[in-house]
């Protein structure tokens, strides 16, 4: 698990808190604000949820607000949820401003109107699988049991107001210091001028692609068009619940936080000859032993982990295995493809049984809309 936090966190260098935003990186985090008004509406969407206030002027002109707040699922599983909103209630919001919206911001901490302050990363309720659940450990046909709602540890920051610190497992959140830590550090080691990027040596056509990538971040990231990245990426980014169910012939995952499913197909022992390019690519799976191996081609080019492209010579090769005693399913994974690497980017990330159900949490990004004239209409 700490493996995958590790990871996650060097990923987040290119969505750090307050630092990159729609638009480019417009919260100015080195600045605080702090505002009171009433509460309009709550928008509990993926990948960025909104919430909206009005703030009524001294010479009684009222303006309308929006700040942004984690998506839906982790808020959802952290025990957020819009019964704690009521309309017309009065809310102080602390955040970091925007530098080019001067009516959006990026939410640190909610005061209630009887002081109770809930931050950015607050967890209110603590999930945990249902008491009673019972999962038999194999399939009447003898493969393990892998069927059922799973989820990643969330992370969550050392600073619960989202201002600053490292990105760390919520089960060890309290060893920490408010704050300590940070996010990241180099993407990759440099070898001969080029840059290796778990275990991946960026091809100069790689290079290239990394530095669009983070030249029009906005533009060219996947999730900010709600659409998925790679079936590696999203497993396990950012909090997702998501859902297996072992069939017959197949074993279909269900991706959590953007809707997107991908088929296994357990009785082939080929890919078909012509298969139309997609983010889901073509999948074939076989055990051996209890481990699930599964062999993707056939993929539409894209990104395979930011900042990393990936052509349609991609192929993906991922291990699942379970461990039956914790309930934990990792899954170890290599993928190469020469026009954009050489050699196989690797990795790998546990799950767990899921805290709360499987749910295809609606997404829309509104991260690029300037509210100031929104607000307007």
């Amino acid at each position: 698990m700490i493996r995958a936090a590790l990871v996650f966190a060097a990923l987040l260098l290119l969505v750090a808190p307050a630092a990159a935003h729609h638009g480019g990186g417009t919260f100015d985090g080195s600045k605080e604000i702090k505002l009171t008004g009433t509460f309009t509406g709550l928008d509990l969407i993926n990948p960025h949820s909104w919430i909206y206030f009005e703030v009524t002027g001294p010479d009684g002109k009222v303006t309308k607000y929006r700040c942004e707040m984690r998506a839906a699922t982790v808020l959802r599983r952290s025990g957020w949820s819009p019964e704690m909103f009521k309309k017309g209630e009065r809310l102080t919001f602390e955040g970091s401003p925007d530098r080019t919206d001067p009516t959006s911001c990026y939410l640190n901490t909610i005061v209630f109107e009887d002081g109770k302050r809930v931050d950015r990363y607050g967890q209110l309720t603590k999930g945990a699988p249902p008491a009673t659940l019972k999962r038999e450990a194999r399939r009447p046909t003898g493969e393990p049991n892998v069927t059922g709602d799973w989820a990643p540890e969330q992370l969550v920051m050392t600073d619960p107001r989202g201002r600053g610190g490292a990105l760390v497992p919520l089960s060890t959140a309290s060893h920490y210091k408010p704050g300590e830590g940070r996010i990241g550090g180099p993407r990759g080691a440099g070898r001969g001028g080029a840059r290796v990027i778990q275990g991946a040596e960026l091809t100069p056509e790689g290079e290239k692609g990394a530095e669009q990538f983070a030249v029009l971040f906005s533009k060219s990231n996947p999730r900010m068009r709600c659409e998925t990245t790679s079936i590696i990426f999203d497993w396990a980014f950012d909090g997702p619940v998501n859902r297996i169910t072992q069939n017959k012939d197949t074993i279909v995952l269900q991706y959590g936080q953007l809707g997107f499913t991908r088929t296994v197909h357990i009785n082939m022992t080929s890919h078909p000859a012509n298969v139309k390019g997609s983010r889901a690519g073509h999948s074939i799976g076989r055990w051996e032993k209890d481990v699930l191996i599964v062999d993707t081609v056939g993929f539409a080019p894209g990104v395979l982990s930011p900042p990393i492209l990936n052509s349609d010579k991609l192929h993906v090769v991922e291990r699942f295995s379970l461990d039956h005693d914790k309930n934990l399913l990792t899954r170890s994974y290599t993928a190469e493809d020469p026009v954009y690497f050489k050699g196989q980017f690797t990795g790998s990330d546990v799950i767990g049984v899921a805290d709360l159900p499987y749910k295809p949490d609606p997404c829309k990004e509104m991260g690029f809309l300037d509210y100031s004239k929104e607000a307007k209409k």
